[in-house]
């Protein structure tokens, strides 16, 4: 099994580690750094290096408690010794796009008691649907300008470990329609300070300011009480 060190540490750019297992061109490791598909969050990508040779990571995968990379070419075998690489890029951006989301979930369900009902957390733009009645552009428009001040304040983002049943008695810690948090005994907080509560195991930046500004893109109806928004950070 991978132990996913991104998990107490977001902004590690380079990790070694050990090779477990092999198939084609699918890797496991030890330890790893790499953030895999998951929760409507994109994977990282990077490079894997031995000995001066350097693969590819072009995708990384959840299976089960494993984390899978997909690399570009064949090679690596069980026991090699490798460097991990992030695209820091694609990283440092997916960051900022997820703690995004979560200050507009929380902005959104405080003021509209709107939950989540699906995302997709991308590199070029995001988008979050939301169990809204009504669909009130101006309203909208204005919950994002309202995310933006609360931005500027620079609250800190804080990851932390809770026991499941003692996290669950936090007020508003779910805010997805149709999910609870996973069935294990501890669960992972990212907790925007003062602002926003939530179970959750993807990468966030260290403080607001470090998200920029949201920027709308565009706002779908997507039926009956569900109302889609796309938007950027720059």
């Amino acid at each position: 099994m991978s132990e996913p060190i991104y998990l107490k540490d977001c902004n590690i750019k380079e990790f070694d580690a050990k090779v477990i297992f092999v198939e084609e061109n699918k890797v496991e490791l030890d330890r790893t750094a790499f953030y895999p598909r998951s929760g409507g969050v994109a994977h990282d990508t990077g490079y894997l290096i031995k000995n001066g040779k350097t693969y590819q990571v072009v995708e990384v995968l959840k299976e089960g408690n494993r984390i899978i990379h997909i690399l570009n070419e064949k090679g690596l075998q069980v026991n090699d010794l490798v460097h991990g690489v992030i695209n820091w890029e694609r990283r440092r951006m997916l960051m900022r796009m997820h703690t995004s989301a979560h200050l507009l979930s929380a902005i959104f369900y405080n003021k509209l008691g709107a939950k989540i009902t699906g995302n997709q957390i991308d590199f070029d733009k995001s988008r979050i649907d939301f169990s809204l009645e009504s669909f009130d552009r101006a309203l909208i428009e204005s919950l994002i300008e309202e995310a933006n001040r609360i931005i500027e304040k620079d609250a800190q983002i804080k990851i932390y470990f809770l026991k499941r049943e003692e996290a669950l008695k936090i007020p508003g810690l779910v805010k997805l329609a149709e999910a609870q948090p996973p069935d294990v005994e501890t669960l992972r907080i990212v907790e925007i300070e003062g602002i926003d509560i939530q179970a959750d195991g993807g990468c966030h930046v260290s403080r607001l300011k470090e998200i920029g500004k949201i920027v709308l893109l565009k706002l779908e109806n997507k039926g009956k009480a569900n109302r889609r928004i796309y938007y950027r950070v720059e």
